[in-house]
């Protein structure tokens, strides 16, 4: 009755018996008839959505934690899940979720700044390591400067294009340095593997050298000098503005990553690493 008035026009013959649509309330009816189906399907569709994980789903990462870190999740997230379309981009810049259009972003160090929420999942700890086949041939410095006499690695950072300065923690301070580098990448993977091979001493990611350093691939070194590197957080806009399929995927990859402790040493670790007996340095770089 309320939509007669507003119409001015009589939709219903009602009897004490019986109520049917008039030629003007048929008419109405045929044309709203489609819309209202295309508003239940939709409905119905967001209302599928909170119950099945599907859908795109976009994610930032810079491109140092791809491989070693996050890629194993991200197959395991897709397996189990395969009714989202996983875009993933690996860019050392900062990426903005809004501008970049991304749903999560992943980043190591310090806590991405801005309007974000951002959660912690693994310390990053900075280890001088060298290969045991290095250590035969060259010794190991037992003091940061010795290192100076001694090949070491290095890391262009892509996103600034400076060599990264090595950090150590002496007492209760942080200390920079510049170490002179023998070989010199841009790519972290390719500076673990260049340790590796025993090309020279390198500062590795905790999530780069701990399974080496465990199956003794490595050898960690200057152990009381290990620096903390901040944290690899995940971060995402506000939970209001999120659909099923990126609440499961930050809760899947919160879970998996802070029970994994692959990624960084214990300080009985670090404690327990051996002290190699020393050699003749290699020749040193200037």
């Amino acid at each position: 009755m309320q939509l007669e008035k507003e119409l001015g026009v009589r939709l219903f013959h009602r009897t004490t018996r019986k109520l049917s649509l008039t030629e003007e309330g048929q008419r109405l009816r045929d044309s709203v008839e489609p819309a209202l189906a295309i508003l239940s399907s939709a409905l119905d569709e967001a209302r599928r959505s909170t119950e099945e994980v599907g859908g795109m789903l976009r994610v930032s990462a810079p491109r140092a934690l791809g491989l070693p870190v996050l890629w194993p999740y991200f197959e395991e997230f897709q397996k189990r899940y395969q009714n989202v379309q996983l875009e993933v981009q690996f860019d050392d810049q900062f990426t903005d979720l809004v501008a970049d259009r991304s749903d999560v972003g992943f980043r190591g160090g310090p806590p991405p700044s801005g309007g974000s929420i951002a959660r912690p999942l693994v310390p990053i700890q900075l280890i001088v390591c060298a290969s045991p086949e290095y250590i035969e041939r060259n010794g190991a410095p037992r003091t940061i400067e010795e290192l100076a006499q001694h090949r070491c690695t290095g890391y262009r950072r892509a996103n600034t294009g400076k060599l990264a300065q090595w950090q150590f923690r002496v007492g209760d301070e942080i200390v920079y340095r510049d170490v002179p580098a023998a070989i010199c990448v841009n790519d972290t993977e390719m500076e673990s593997q260049a340790v590796l091979s025993g090309l020279g001493i390198g500062q590795l990611g905790s999530f780069n050298a701990t399974t080496h350093i465990r199956s003794g691939r490595l050898v960690p070194l200057l152990t009381r000098h290990v620096t903390e590197y901040g944290m690899i957080y995940i971060y995402y806009k506000h939970r209001t503005e999120q659909s099923l399929r990126v609440k499961t995927f930050i809760d899947f990859m919160v879970e998996r990553m802070a029970s994994n402790r692959n990624f960084f040493l214990d300080p009985s670790e670090l404690r327990a690493g051996r002290q190699p007996q020393q050699k003749r340095p290699a020749r040193g770089r200037g």
